[in-house]
């Protein structure tokens, strides 16, 4: 009988033991997981804080890189009456496609910018003053790389074309669009109907041979183009391309409409840019050395 009680005595002692160390395991396994957790946790929060920090650096240098540039531009591109700006005579041998876009901005301005940029692709927005909502679009593009230049504000060709008075009381009115989007008044002019236009005529006889000169003398420069895209006509999409697309010519000055009624613009610029891009062609925003691209007066 006493032995049989030290054996049972013996299995309890066993079983204790047994389950003390069974306690322990678990308490132990379960000290390391939190441990760990805990551990885990500290790396993930210390590389969430370090990796914000980097994201909090990164977009200093990038404002204050983009600050820079956008001083830079504003010193070279703001009107200063006096100034010969751009060249009739562009260097040879470059291929320079200047995609070009009147009376924005518009809802489509942003279609505009987000294809530019798939092809990295500068361009020149020549601005009005209607749409008011979308004029952010004007900072975007600029912000963007591309080039800012004036239409008129009010695109009316009985007002704009009345008088030089009228013309500049005009253009001073964008002008003034710009500066609040952008900082400054840009020396960048594209008149409504090319230099070229007659319709001025019937409000007032010669007023683009005085305007032409005028404007250059005031600090302005004037673009026309050499190859109109037919979307001002109401051309659809693959007239759009085909009227777009030329390899006669090193330096191709486009004329495209930014409104809210030219999908088919939109539509049909992607092919366009590959078109060019193919052939080796860069394209650019308008500069202070660029190539002027100049009808001849009619009026």
């Amino acid at each position: 009988m006493r032995i049989e009680r030290e054996n049972r005595r013996q299995l309890n002692i066993n079983g204790m033991i047994l389950c003390a160390l069974v306690f322990f395991v678990i308490a132990g396994t379960a000290f390391c997981i939190v441990a760990n957790s805990r551990e885990k946790t500290a790396e993930v929060t210390a590389a969430e804080r370090l990796a914000a920090q980097e994201n909090k650096r990164a977009e200093m240098v990038k404002g204050f890189t983009q600050d820079v540039i956008n001083g830079q531009r504003k010193d070279t591109f703001s009107r200063r009456p006096g100034r010969k700006i751009g060249t009739s005579e562009p260097k040879k041998g470059e291929k320079v496609v200047y995609l070009t876009f009147d009376d924005g901005p518009s809802e489509n301005t942003k279609k505009i910018i987000d294809i530019l940029a798939k092809f990295n692709a500068k361009a020149t927005f020549f601005i009005t003053g209607s749409n008011e909502e979308c004029r952010p679009y004007i900072q975007e593009a600029h912000n963007a790389g591309h080039t800012i230049g004036l239409h008129t504000y009010s695109h009316k060709y009985d007002e704009v074309y009345a008088s030089e008075k009228a013309y500049f009381s005009d253009l001073d009115q964008v002008g003034k669009v710009a500066e609040e989007q952008i900082g400054y008044v840009p020396c960048f002019i594209r008149f409504p109907g090319g230099s070229s236009n007659i319709v001025s005529a019937k409000y007032k006889q010669g007023i683009m041979s005085s305007l032409s000169e005028k404007v250059q003398t005031e600090g302005y420069q004037y673009y026309d183009w050499n190859v109109d895209s037919g979307d001002g006509a109401g051309c659809g999409k693959e007239e759009i391309e085909a009227n777009s697309k030329t390899d006669k010519m090193n330096h191709v000055m486009i004329l495209f409409h930014d409104s809210q009624t030219k999908g088919a613009t939109v539509e049909a610029l992607p092919a366009i840019l590959k078109y060019y891009q193919d052939l080796g062609y860069e394209f650019k925003g308008i500069d202070t050395g660029s190539y002027v691209c100049h009808h001849g007066v009619k009026n």
